[in-house]
């Protein structure tokens, strides 16, 4: 019997999950004991994992900060959702300072160095979305399969289709990629069963997103979103760095881009420490610690520590600058949805940046009245992501939402002079498919170039190139004849598949578009015959699950058997199965699987005689006042009275267990 009807059978079936896949933390969430919540990612029960991948001492991958609590290897990969569908020339000097790459020159596809390795921002999240899934698989003792994960509003196509194909790596079936502002509005909207026109305002380690959304009646339509991928808690973090800077060494804070990268990962991780401890205290120590080889000018930071109040860095331009970005962009989103900010019905606030005081009071400014703090700003995002796991698996039980997403950047085509033609423009309603009909430019043109792509600058070099094809076998006919329709078709995922017809002859061609500078389907194939080839892991992880499912059934049958039928129980038996049960139940903590199978197989060799009592005692039961004739029929051998007699002969060895106790 294959593993997966061993889990099926015993009502264990694939779980949906919701994953919120964060530049600084990540969670993983789906229904569990009657309702929808984060689940623990590590042996204290948090439910936040640090999305870092790091390698340990024997070369294997790891996820998450270091069990024993210390500083972080330096070649630790952190924060790779801003390299995600990226180039080099797409990606900020000071992320590339941050990061470990294996070049930083160029217009090829980020490489971090980890462990020996290179290793792309579409693997390492591939890694954390695997710890993910396994977490949830161990905390609930069934296989995950399909997921839904999030992506900041403002993902492009390139960086949705490299969260896809991380999921597909990590072995995931991804149900869809939604935004992350529009999660957050379903973990509100289904929560409160209330209707009218909110933002979400989501501030992340990495990203920001602003989103207009309407509800009514469990439908949910984003009206507008606006957003940077490239403003996040991460940014705060340097500002309080330069805070720092400027405080000790009484001056502008020099620039970094020199230093030993990993002082300077050091530097912002404990910016990161402070910037978290100053939302709850007024004040917080910034340590230095003790670098080798600073630069003469920096000399007066080795062992240094400041003391930063929270009014200093609420006071700070960098800071006020940060958070003035982000209202410039939910202007920008209202003005897109025709509203005004009193018009709202309510403000909600996404992310771990909303804790801080600062960006907090500044949006309630704003609007005009206080956020929407109800849930953990935190943890919102994998709610929803969840939710909607459940509806798209099948699996819910509840009332449906339709869930009516935008497009957050126009797509196109590039027409003659370089100039941009607008197809589906930025907010329209998705799933969509729109068709505009293109002409030749010139007499006896057989064959058409199509240029996709994305944007709102009016001419293509200013644009994000997506793909490139050609129409062929056009009829020669003079300019302008030609009739060639293009059809822009653009899924709940936010992805897009482009076509071009030529209506007289038919001729058709079509295109699956992909990031024209990120991982290619090679690339993808070849990474996934690599964990193929190297499945060992993923294996010894499944025979974990499986047995101790397993376990925990028969498990669960000899507890029951005590509870029911202890009177059958001979001298001595009943502690036996107890300290039987007591050997499953520490197994299954563990991972090791010839422990738990051990521990399973003894359970069943202490409880197979009370068994065989039990299914004779239920068979006599079965057979209880029934005819002479009726006893053959059934195929009945033994006598009724032999069964009242075995029942008297163990309720007296139940009494004297008792009397022995």
């Amino acid at each position: 019997m294959s593993a997966l009807l061993q889990i099926e059978e015993s009502g264990n079936v694939p779980v949906a999950v919701g994953i919120d896949l964060g530049t600084t933390h990540s969670l993983v969430a789906t229904r569990k004991d009657g309702r929808v919540q984060c689940l623990p990612v590590d042996e204290r029960g948090g439910r936040l994992l640090a999305s870092v991948v790091r390698a340990a001492p024997d070369g294997t991958l790891r996820v998450g900060k270091m069990p024993d609590g210390s500083d972080l290897p330096a070649d630790a990969i952190r924060s790779a959702k801003r390299f995600m569908g990226r180039n080099l020339t797409d990606v900020s000097e000071a992320d590339k300072a941050a990061a470990r790459l294996a070049e930083t020159e160029g217009n090829g596809v980020p490489r971090f160095l980890v462990g020996g390795r290179k290793l792309t921002a579409v693997e390492a999240s591939a890694e954390i979305l695997r710890a993910l899934a396994r977490a949830a698989e161990k905390d609930m003792n069934r296989s995950v399969r399909d997921a839904v994960i999030t992506v900041p509003a403002y993902f492009d196509d390139a960086q949705r289709q490299a969260t896809r194909d991380a999921g597909r790596l990590a072995g995931l079936n991804v149900l869809r990629i939604i935004n992350e502002p529009t999660a957050a509005a379903i973990a509100y909207g289904l929560d409160k069963k209330v209707n009218g026109r909110f933002a979400v305002y989501d501030l992340g380690g990495g990203t920001f997103d602003l989103s207009v959304l309407s509800l009514d009646d469990g439908v949910f339509q984003v009206l507008s979103t606006r957003g940077d991928t490239l403003l996040g808690g991460d940014d705060f973090d340097r500002a309080l760095l330069s805070l720092a800077l400027e405080k000790t060494l009484k001056t502008a804070a020099p620039d970094l881009s020199a230093l030993d990268k990993g002082t300077l990962r050091h530097w912002l991780s404990e910016a990161r420490r402070a910037k978290e401890e100053l939302t709850a205290e007024s004040e917080a120590l910034f340590d230095f610690g003790v670098s080798d080889g600073l630069p003469e000018l920096l000399s007066p930071l080795n062992g240094a520590r400041v003391l930063v109040t929270r009014s200093e860095l609420e006071a700070f331009p960098a800071v006020a600058q940060l958070v003035s970005r982000t209202l410039r962009l939910t202007k920008a989103a209202l003005r897109d949805a025709h509203l005004e900010a009193g018009e709202l019905d309510g403000i909600v606030m996404v992310g771990g940046m909303t804790r801080m005081p600062f960006v907090r009071h500044e949006t309630a400014k704003f609007f005009g009245r206080e956020p929407l703090v109800d849930l953990d700003p935190d943890q919102v995002v994998a709610l929803g992501a969840a939710i909607q796991a459940e509806q798209l698996s099948g699996a819910s039980t509840g009332e449906d939402v339709l869930l009516l997403d935008v497009n957050p950047l126009s797509l196109g085509l590039e027409t003659m002079g370089g100039v941009v033609e607008k197809v589906i423009p930025r907010n329209s309603t998705i799933p969509a498919s729109v068709a505009q009909v293109f002409t030749t430019f010139k007499d006896g043109q057989t064959a058409l170039s199509i240029h996709v792509v994305q944007g709102e600058r009016e001419l293509a070099r200013d644009c994000r190139s997506l793909a490139k094809f050609e129409l062929r076998g056009i009829p020669p006919m003079a300019a302008g004849l030609a009739r060639v329709q293009v059809t822009f078709a653009l899924d709940a995922d936010g992805l897009l598949k482009v076509s071009a017809e030529e209506l007289t002859t038919g001729i058709r061609q079509e295109v699956q578009v992909k990031p024209s500078h990120g991982l290619s389907d090679e690339d993808i194939e070849s990474m996934l015959m690599d964990a193929i080839d190297n499945a060992e892991e993923d294996v010894a992880r499944r025979l974990v699950l499986d047995a101790r499912i397993e376990a925990e059934r028969i498990a669960h049958e000899a507890k029951k058997r005590l509870e029911d039928h202890g009177f059958l129980l001979e001298s001595g038996e009943r502690g036996k199965i107890e300290k039987a049960l007591e050997r499953v139940a520490a197994a299954n903590e563990t991972d090791d699987f010839k422990a738990i199978l051990s521990a399973k197989n003894w359970l069943i060799a202490v409880s197979n005689k009370l068994a065989e009592r039990v299914m004779t005692y239920e068979i006599e039961r079965a057979v209880k006042g029934k005819s002479a004739d009726e006893l053959v029929d059934d195929g009945g051998k033994e006598s009724i009275g032999f069964r009242h007699l075995q029942e008297q002969e163990a309720r007296q060895r139940q009494k004297q267990d008792a009397d022995e106790t």
